[in-house]
């Protein structure tokens, strides 16, 4: 069994647009959250020198600030995707659903 409506969403222009835009953008974020938080594991399996150097003459060390860009990388990145779900892909939906109301 088969909905008309389901169909005719499956096949419509603005559908096959939003679901490019948003897999592209979904595959990007993700790729760019492996390469940061592999690379700060990485960091700390394999420099852990680097990462125990203190800053200044305090007990805080390298290791700290750069834990924290990887919490506020994550922070940033999910906005990004919430501004482009909230904006543009909530638009198509929209556009999508009205015109296969028809």
């Amino acid at each position: 069994m088969s909905d008309p409506v389901v169909d005719k969403i499956k096949t419509h222009p603005k559908y096959l647009e939003l679901r490019r835009k948003r897999n592209g953008l979904g595959v990007l974020l993700t790729i760019l959250m492996l390469v940061v938080y592999y690379g700060y594991i990485a960091l700390i399996a394999f420099d852990k020198a680097f990462l125990a150097q203190p800053i200044g003459t305090g007990v805080t060390t390298v290791g700290v600030p750069i834990g924290m860009g990887v919490i506020i990388f994550t922070i940033i990145i999910t906005a990004i995707y919430v501004k482009r779900a909230n904006g543009e892909f909530d638009q198509l939906t929209k556009d999508i659903l009205k015109d296969a109301t028809k």
